[in-house]
């Protein structure tokens, strides 16, 4: 394993705020020259005010917009830790061991972050092996590429642990473990699977843990896996190249008003959001009536498929992708003019994780969200929790009918406290009052047109 000479670091005990060169970070000659090749410019704020204390072996909380560059805040130090110390427990020959492991949610990020890792690593000439391991393939072929150990794995816990229980490899060596996308881990179930993997894991080690949101269940997560963290949030400074709109729509013309965008626009590149996986064939075949061809991507697709499916998007080859909620984490393309979410995310957190696919690095992007008057107290609830306020706008041909907004509005208001009635009367009444029904999301309730 290549290993670097104390002339390779330079000290990183400068003030993060006047790091403009990652020299400065402390980094090593062979991930020096690899992000000269990349033609990475400086470290992004998240970069400068975290590697150094990784480096330091901190543990560390971190907070980002995304496409802010999180991947190579952890990516870099663990590629450096992993040489400097020479760690040799993961070696061919010394057991099925792993040195450092980056848990994530979702397969496309599994790949993403373990390509990513390869290619920072170039300049150790193969020393360093990192592995990814997800579910929709065979699991045989990852136990072969997990013989003899690993330095870096990638993985999503369920496959994981099915790996663990085949004892094709073992956690009590880990010396760094990372969490991207913990809050989406949590929010898709995966409590008790990282429960499981902490136990096999010691006690002792390097926690890092990033996530865009910080729900409870995060809070609490951090809480009982690290020592004294560094806390490092940061808003990114490209975050207003994104443009942030809304448009209000009569219930049941979401689809037409969705082709007439594209039309009209003539966008090249969209992403769609849905809710579930039968609306985006419903709505792929919707569009394709009114002339608009879309690909759909979700969860039933083999691991194949979704590949073959994203490559022909980011080529261009695919203009219109329609995608439930796995195209929220982990799905990098470059330059994506536009996102669209035609239904709203159940998760205010989530509308972040999505629009966050566009505007990334500094690009200029457009998330537009469409609602009607049945997602108005939903959006408000998105709004109040990311902290935002968009103005309602209507396009012209489609505008809505606002005596179904007043109606909706008007229910929403709290009700007066009846005369003659004591308190817990009034509150009784106000329980029983029937209330709006804000849960729209069981299924696709659009009309056929």
């Amino acid at each position: 394993m290549t290993s670097a000479t104390n002339n390779d670091v330079i000290p990183a005990n400068i003030p993060t705020d006047t790091i403009t060169d990652f020299k400065q970070l402390g980094l090593i000659s062979p991930l020096l020259a690899r992000l000269a090749e990349l033609d990475y410019q400086q470290p992004t704020p998240i970069q400068a005010q975290s590697i150094p204390s990784i480096l330091e072996g901190r543990d560390l909380i971190g907070g980002a917009n995304t496409g802010s560059g999180k991947t190579a805040t952890f990516a870099l130090p663990l590629l450096q830790q992993v040489s400097q110390k020479a760690i040799n427990a993961g070696k061919q020959g010394e057991g099925n061991f792993v040195s450092a492991l980056v848990l994530v949610p979702t397969r496309e990020l599994a790949k993403q972050v373990a390509d990513s890792v390869r290619s920072y690593a170039v300049h150790f000439n193969g020393a360093i092996k990192t592995v990814a391991v997800f579910g929709g393939v065979s699991t045989n072929t990852q136990m072969l590429s997990l013989r003899g150990g690993c330095d870096i794995l990638v993985a999503t816990p369920g496959r994981l642990l099915d790996l663990i229980s085949n004892n094709a490899i073992k956690l009590d060596r880990v010396k760094t473990l990372v969490l991207d996308e913990a809050d989406r881990m949590l929010s898709l179930g995966f409590t008790e699977e990282l429960t499981a993997l902490m136990a096999l894991m010691p006690t002792q080690k390097q926690t890092l843990l990033f996530s865009a949101t910080f729900p409870e269940q995060v809070q609490t997560l951090t809480a009982e896996l690290l020592n004294d963290p560094v806390e490092v949030q940061v808003q990114s400074a490209d975050a207003s190249t994104l443009v942030q709109r809304v448009f209000t729509v009569n219930k049941g013309e979401k689809t037409s008003v969705l082709a007439h965008l594209i039309k009209q626009n003539q966008w090249r590149q969209v992403l769609i959001f849905v809710n579930a996986k039968n609306n985006c064939e419903h709505l792929a075949y919707k569009l394709s009536k009114r002339d608009v061809v879309a690909e759909v991507f979700h969860g039933d697709k083999g691991q194949g498929a979704r590949s073959r499916v994203l490559e022909a998007f980011k080529s261009g080859e695919i203009e219109v992708l329609i995608a439930t909620d796995i195209a929220a984490r982990g799905l990098d393309i470059e330059k994506l003019p536009v996102v669209i979410n035609f239904d709203l995310p159940r998760s205010p957190s989530d509308y972040m994780h999505r629009i966050g696919r566009s505007g990334r690095a500094g690009e200029v992007g457009l998330a537009l969200s469409l609602i009607d008057y049945e997602d108005y107290h939903h959006f408000k609830i998105i709004e109040k929790k990311n902290k935002i306020r968009l103005e309602r706008e209507q396009i012209v041909g489609f505008e809505v009918d606002e005596a179904a907004i007043d109606e909706l509005l008007a229910a929403e208001k709290p009700m007066a406290k009846p005369e003659g009635t004591g308190k817990k009367k009034a509150k009784k009444k106000l329980k029983n009052t029937p209330q709006v029904n804000t849960d729209i999301w069981s299924g696709y309730t659009e009309s056929d047109e």
